[in-house]
């Protein structure tokens, strides 16, 4: 029986509610329980991958770095909408480089982050058994 496919669709801003982080956690629980998860990061949330996030001025922990521990997870399947990059004056550039090491590729390091239009993250969403939006 093959696995249930679980989107997590991350539409808030890393910090002033509990959102973004909890749903790093949940992402971490589900793959270390070897669920099939994909992410996706649109409006706001994709300001959750952003690099060098200072959050000393606001007294919360930052914990972006934490993205990087996906790809040990075996979450390597990582959506962001190119219309709320663009938006937002961003590009694939300004984002965390997240990558994953594809064992079907003599172990090759890849990039786990696919910057998609809304028409592709559309077909991607409806491919899904799961979804959970945070």
């Amino acid at each position: 029986m093959a696995s249930k496919k679980f989107l997590y669709i991350n539409r808030k801003a890393p910090h002033g509610s509990i959102y973004a982080q909890e749903s790093l956690e949940v992402v971490l629980i589900g793959a270390a329980f070897e669920q099939n998860v994909t992410l996706a990061f649109i409006d706001d949330g994709v300001y959750q991958l952003l690099q060098n996030q200072d959050t000393s001025g606001i007294g919360t922990k930052n914990f972006a770095p934490t993205f990087r521990a996906l790809g040990d997870y075996d979450v390597s399947q990582i959506y962001v909408e190119r219309e709320s990059l663009e938006l937002r004056g961003l590009s694939k550039d300004d984002l965390i480089p997240l990558t994953y090491e594809d064992e079907d590729d003599d172990w090759a390091e890849k990039d786990s982050i696919h910057v998609v239009s809304s028409l592709e993250l559309a077909d991607i969403i409806e491919q899904q058994d799961v979804i959970l939006n945070f």
